[in-house]
């Protein structure tokens, strides 16, 4: 599906979120708050786009994801990213490989979050940190329902006439209402050992930024 999605994937986002994907890359980038010489797996980077603002303070990023066609469409767009090819549930690297992961996105779209969530802190050093960027469940009870009409007829509009798989954008919102809340990713993410846990919520909780180190 991500394969077929992949040359309009960076616009579609952009207009479905009307222009916040930019801010929230923003966010992660704040959070993670990389430093000259680190080096971080942006895991489900996709075409590469949640990548380049990372780079920006001189650290080694190596944009990952497991659909083919978007890495090929990020090398075209990016070529001086560092591309891999990876399964969120198998990842090629050695243990403490990194200094920090992200995954916005896409933990939503792996068949067992909790595996991912392990092979995070695996590849993570001692003292290292993850920041997960996800759809969330909306704190407002005036957005909540706007939210829920949003995904259900703005969006699939917009994959129409935006999208090469308008179908595959009807998934994505399926996806998105099933995902845990704030609390319970909070409490997937202790099951597997990380600590230090804090998430923020974005434009009103419909998107939550998770942060934790490795022991």
């Amino acid at each position: 599906m991500f394969n077929q999605v992949a040359a309009r994937y960076d616009l579609v986002n952009a207009l479905a979120s009307m222009g916040q994907d930019s801010r929230w890359r923003v966010e992660v980038t704040q959070a993670l708050a990389p430093q000259r010489g680190e080096v971080i797996l942006d895991l489900a980077a996709g075409t590469g786009a949640s990548s380049e603002p990372l780079k920006a303070d001189g650290a080694v990023v190596v944009s990952a994801d497991f659909s083919l066609k978007m890495v090929g469409v990020g090398h075209e767009r990016y070529p001086s990213h560092v591309y891999v090819a990876a399964d969120a549930l198998r990842l090629p690297f050695s243990d403490c490989a990194f200094d920090a992961v992200t995954m916005s996105f896409g933990l939503r779209n792996v068949a067992d979050p909790r595996k991912a969530l392990r092979e995070m802190y695996r590849v993570v050093r001692p003292g290292g940190t993850i920041v997960i960027c996800e759809f969330s469940s909306p704190v407002s009870d005036l957005v909540r329902p706007l939210y829920g009409l949003w995904l259900d007829r703005i969006v699939p509009l917009i994959s129409r006439v935006a999208s090469s798989n308008s179908p595959a954008y009807t998934y994505l919102s399926e996806s998105i209402l099933a995902w845990p809340s704030q609390h319970r990713l909070a409490s997937m993410m202790a099951d597997v050992g990380w600590t230090d846990i804090e998430w923020r919520n974005l434009t009103g909780g419909i998107v939550a930024l998770h942060r934790a180190s490795r022991p």
